[in-house]
């Protein structure tokens, strides 16, 4: 039986500068590796919160956890990848969201985070829970606490222009919040022992993010600014 060809990716009005860079990160890992060297957009202070589209972040350089997720939706979907991100929710509110890929029947990822263990995953897991459990141990911090994820594909959102609009996207962060999540269940004491072994490193190390985490060899690489 022949391979199904996969449907032509979306077309889009990209700029010659944007093409150029989409040529260029033809793999998943050259879009982890683009991210990793862009500084995390902090949002304020000192100024307002932002959702910029791969348009905004190629315009301004910089991008948070969704922009960048966005961002590698859009330069793989180029190259034959499904707009697939991963949504996470947390105890605290602080809600993480990935692109997800599938190669070779097995789930990776593409992320920028605050937080080293956040980033992105080779492609080794068997299901999309199974790549969203790995991040599981580096997600409990003082606060955090993945209570469910979600896989959502952006093409969903239909003719709202969520790839190069020049203006905040924020109807993709409303859709994704009111997505349906999984539920992940985990043990209290486990959680208590993770976020003591926490707190323990940022006393002993202040201002450092710990990467002592179980599964590295999974994790793709990390920003210079974690090693």
């Amino acid at each position: 039986m022949p391979t199904p060809v996969p449907p032509a990716p979306t077309p889009v009005p990209f700029l010659a500068r944007e093409r150029r860079l989409i040529a260029r990160l033809r793999t998943p890992l050259a879009v982890q590796r683009y991210l990793n060297a862009l500084p995390y957009n902090q949002e304020p202070p000192p100024g307002r919160a932002t959702l910029r589209s791969f348009r905004g972040v190629v315009r301004t350089g910089c991008a948070h956890c969704l922009e960048a997720a966005l961002f590698a939706a859009v330069v793989l979907e180029q190259h034959g990848y499904p707009p697939l991100v991963l949504s996470f929710e947390s105890t605290d509110e602080l809600d993480h969201v990935i692109f997800v890929y599938k190669r070779r029947g097995r789930w990776g990822s593409v992320a920028r985070s605050r937080d080293p263990g956040l980033h992105g995953r080779k492609p080794v897991f068997a299901t999309p829970r199974a790549l969203a459990l790995s991040y599981f141990d580096p997600y409990v911090d003082c606060t955090g606490r993945v209570t469910g994820y979600a896989v959502v594909d952006l093409r969903t959102l239909g003719d709202y222009d969520w790839r190069v609009a020049d203006r905040n996207i924020w109807k993709v962060e409303r859709m994704l919040l009111d997505h349906p999540h999984r539920r992940i269940d985990s043990s209290d004491r486990r959680v208590d022992a993770l976020r003591a072994r926490y707190r323990a490193f940022r006393a002993r190390f202040p201002g450092r993010k710990p990467v002592f985490y179980r599964g590295r060899d999974r994790w793709t690489p990390l920003p210079d600014e974690f090693r």
